[in-house]
């Protein structure tokens, strides 16, 4: 008899930090596929606030209730190709608003010209949380008051993560 092959996918962002929205996608995608990987797209372009390590730390404290999710990074190469190398054959995406989906459609489209065996799944989160992005998460940090509204829009392990990197 032949194995069944593994369903693996891959989730992927800056997760700078990561949000409410992103540990929305993550319970939603491990249940639909054996082994998710959530992984770290590093720009060298881009600035980020928080380092690799500690969007690791968080998004590990984030990933403890799911045994079938796992953090990683990469760097310098288009996710599809990512994905191919890590052996998944899933790539998982969030569409939270019409542009969203024209820019994940359009991805979708190279995706599969580059890497036709990976297939792209589009999922859309709940209404209360589509609004809430890293970015807007950061532009709330340092005015007073800021630790109780950041509360509502992160993950509790996430919170005491960015409460001691902004407090210390």
């Amino acid at each position: 008899m032949t194995p069944i092959p593994l369903r693996r996918a891959v989730y992927a962002g800056s997760f700078d930090p990561p949000t409410n929205g992103h540990l929305w996608m993550i319970a939603e995608a491990q249940n639909l596929f054996d082994e998710l990987i959530v992984a770290i797209g590093i720009n060298p372009e881009k600035k980020s606030t928080y380092t690799v390590a500690q969007r690791k730390q968080m998004l590990q404290a984030m990933i403890a209730p799911y045994p079938n999710v796992r953090v990683a990074s990469f760097e310098n190469q288009f996710l599809v190709n990512y994905a191919n190398s890590v052996q998944a054959r899933f790539i998982v995406r969030g569409i939270r608003s019409n542009s969203d989906y024209e820019y994940e459609r359009a991805i979708r489209h190279i995706n599969a010209d580059l890497q036709p065996n990976i297939q792209t799944v589009f999922l859309m989160p709940p209404r209360e949380i589509t609004e809430i992005s890293s970015t807007m998460v950061k532009g709330l940090i340092g005015v007073d008051g800021w630790q109780q509204v950041v509360s509502r829009y992160v993950p509790p392990a996430v919170h005491r993560l960015m409460l001691q990197t902004h407090l210390s």
